[in-house]
């Protein structure tokens, strides 16, 4: 959820109505999100749907990852600027709500270049030797400053990584949160802000992206 969306629809509403709108495909996704799983709030919402299409798209990227597919929302906007001879990798543990991603990525016009695999991301990024040149990061807070680690090395010069919620609704204020979740968040958004390989800016879009660039 964003801020404003929960502080002040009305300028929710306006930020909506004065973006770019989004292909059919991913308004019925949205629909059916909303009306088939039991948290549809995980969903990249349509501003941030708008945003990583628009870095896909100046970027063109050649190989792609997402950690945290849900029902493929944002695997799909990230599609919009994949490069021709491009593909994304997307991960996700959730076999119960597999079926729904599967569903929009076959009907999807880049089908055949959406890799999506039920696997730990962890296990994933030890096992692989493929540099990324964009990342999409939206899963299991409790993991992201372990997710930077085994990412940074999968990345080169000019490399884009992403982090949702990283504002936390608010939490990253806590001096000492007691929640896990948060504690690890705002390694996380230190980690980044020291790290002199990247460059980075949090924007305050929804519940807060970092955004980092590989020097």
């Amino acid at each position: 959820m964003s801020f404003f969306e929960e502080t002040n629809p009305e300028m929710d509403r306006y930020l909506e109505m004065h973006a770019s709108s989004e292909p059919e495909i991913l308004k019925k996704l949205r629909r059916e999100t909303f009306q088939k799983t039991t948290q549809p709030h995980m969903i990249s919402g349509y501003q941030q749907g708008r945003l990583l299409t628009i870095i896909s798209q100046m970027m063109q990227p050649k190989n792609i990852l997402e950690i945290g597919t849900f029902t493929g929302y944002a695997t799909l906007c990230l599609t919009e600027g994949l490069a021709k001879d491009g593909k994304i990798t997307t991960l996700d543990v959730n076999e119960d709500l597999a079926y729904l991603p599967r569903k929009y990525f076959t009907e999807s016009e880049c089908s055949s270049q959406i890799n999506f695999k039920l696997q730990d991301a962890k296990e994933f990024l030890r096992e692989t030797d493929e540099v990324f040149d964009l990342v999409f990061i939206d899963a299991d807070k409790e993991n992201y400053a372990e997710y930077f680690r085994l990412i940074k090395p999968k990345t080169k010069s000019g490399s884009v990584v992403m982090f949702d919620n990283v504002l936390w609704y608010g939490k990253v204020l806590e001096e000492n949160p007691k929640q896990k979740s948060t504690q690890v968040i705002k390694e996380l958004n230190d980690l980044v802000a020291n790290d002199e390989d990247f460059e980075n800016l949090i924007l305050p879009l929804r519940d807060g992206v970092n955004l980092l660039r590989r020097k």
